[in-house]
């Protein structure tokens, strides 16, 4: 429980951080963050997996690097639920996407490291 706990209050800190480096992503405050983090890992919990099945070939075709586009999507879905958090578009959530996998390997190895 507290390591769940701990991922979901690191997830909503790297959702600032990205909020912070990448124009077009807005988060208006912590509570904001943890909301949207959990939306967030919902989303990716339920949706992501039916779309990577769906786009399994194109997928393949680009070697996974999709993934990073249907992340986006995922980034963006979250967005539209949470009031106080806010992406501007596909290109804010493109490298929103790739900057949260970023954060998310750190955070990973630091955990795994505990």
């Amino acid at each position: 429980m507290a390591e769940l706990l701990l991922r979901w209050c690191l997830n909503a800190l790297a959702l600032i951080v990205v909020a912070k480096f990448i124009p077009g992503i807005h988060i208006d405050t912590f509570y904001h963050a943890l909301i949207a983090a959990l939306v967030l890992g919902l989303v990716n919990a339920l949706v992501r997996p039916i779309l990577l099945v769906l786009t399994l070939p194109v997928n393949i075709i680009t070697l996974g690097l999709f993934t990073f586009v249907i992340n986006a999507l995922m980034l963006l879905l979250a967005s539209s639920v949470v009031k106080g958090f806010s992406v501007d578009g596909f290109a804010p959530a493109f490298l929103g996407a790739i900057t949260l996998w970023l954060i998310s390997v750190l955070t990973n190895w630091f955990i795994e490291s505990l």
